[in-house]
């Protein structure tokens, strides 16, 4: 009998292999800025400060690659890569911290698009509603201005 002991075979852990460390910090920040898509975590993370951390904002700003084409194909709520859009707006993370109308508004833009978007009158019809896409667009929208 030998003394020396049988080497055993680890599986391999996120720290050990890089590829998997990759991946699963891939799989952590997509489920994150899908998140992003939900107004009333939007609006939790604004009530927590949060959205006015300068290292959050700068994630923010780091997440933004899922807009390329390569990482996009991952996104399974559209609606996430428009929220990360406007979070990189200071006034749109004011406006989300202000009250929950504008996180209710948010939801019922979301809860329309859902709701019609497969509809031929909405498919074909030149006379679309003007999209928000500027936080000042949408904070002009809540107020009632033109």
């Amino acid at each position: 009998m030998s003394n020396n002991p049988s080497p055993q075979v680890l599986p391999s852990t996120p720290s050990s292999d890089p590829k998997a460390a990759n991946r699963a910090r891939f799989e952590l920040e997509l489920e994150f800025v899908q998140s992003l898509a939900n107004p009333f975590y939007l609006h939790s993370l604004a009530q927590q400060n949060i959205l006015e951390q300068p290292a959050f904002i700068n994630f923010l700003k780091y997440l933004l690659y899922f807009k390329e084409k390569d990482y996009a194909r991952f996104i399974h709520y559209p609606h996430a890569l428009h929220h990360l859009d406007l979070l990189q707006h200071a006034q749109f993370r004011s406006e989300m911290k202000k009250d929950e109308f504008f996180r209710e508004y948010l939801h019922q833009k979301q809860f329309d698009h859902w709701r019609t978007w497969r509809e031929a009158s909405h498919l074909n019809s030149g006379k679309s509603e003007p999209e928000l896409s500027e936080p000042q667009d949408q904070a002009h929208a809540l107020n009632g201005a033109p």
